[in-house]
This record gives C-alpha cells, structure tokens and sequence, in this order.
C-alpha cells in the first residue's frame, strides 16, 4: 500500500472510532428509555431507508440524463461547430432542469428524515 492510502485509511479508522472512545455513560432518570421500543425502531429504520432509496434513485436517473445530455451536445458540437454558442445555451437550461429533479429528491429525503408529522403520534417531541 500506498504511503498515502495508509494515512488515509487511519485517518478514516480514527474519526470512526472516535464516536465510541469519548461516549459517555447517560445521566438521565431512565424516562428516555420508553423511545427503545422495537415499533420506534423499525420505523425509523424505515423512514431512513425511504430517504436513502429516494435520494439514491433521483440522483442516478439525472446522472444518466445529464451523461445523455453532455453526450449529445458534444455529438452536435462535433458535426457542426458553428453552432456552438446556441447548443451550450440549450444544454446549460436542460442540465439545469435535470439538476432541479436531483434538488426535488433532496428535499423529499430531508421532509421524510427530520419534518416527520408521525413523531408527536409517537410520543416523541412537542
């Protein structure tokens, strides 16, 4: 291995194990143990599934379109560079739209992590 590819494998492995080295004991009264319910769980578990999936999936499919999209702006470019200045144009507004599906996505996954109208049915918050 790398010298380089050493320091950052360690580096990673540090901020890691970071977390675990400087956690401490919870002074609470135990009241907060009522949230350690498996009904709690699975549907967090879920609700950060559903986040991870939309994000994941809209990315991909604008990556593709923007890939698409560059492809046949260099294919135009190629044939007939004179036309060079109207197709960047019209490539820069397509990849814009396609970046604000990316942004629709993002937001989707962040109303379903943190704007959660099921919390105060939980018991949790408010």
């Amino acid at each position: 291995m790398s010298k380089k590819l050493t320091v950052t494998l360690f580096f990673m492995l540090m901020m890691l194990t970071a977390a675990v080295a400087f956690a401490q004991e919870h002074g609470g009264t135990g009241e907060e143990t009522k949230l350690v319910n498996p009904e709690y769980v699975l549907y967090f578990v879920a609700v950060v599934l559903a986040a991870a999936f939309s994000i994941g999936i809209g990315t991909i499919g604008t990556g593709i379109g923007m890939g698409n999209a560059v492809r046949g702006a260099v294919d135009g470019v190629s044939r007939n560079p004179d036309t060079f200045g109207r197709i960047l144009t019209t490539m820069m507004i397509g990849l814009a739209m396609i970046e604000s599906l990316a942004i629709y996505a993002l937001i989707v996954a962040l109303v379903l992590l943190f704007a959660n109208p099921f919390l105060l049915s939980f018991g949790i918050g408010g």
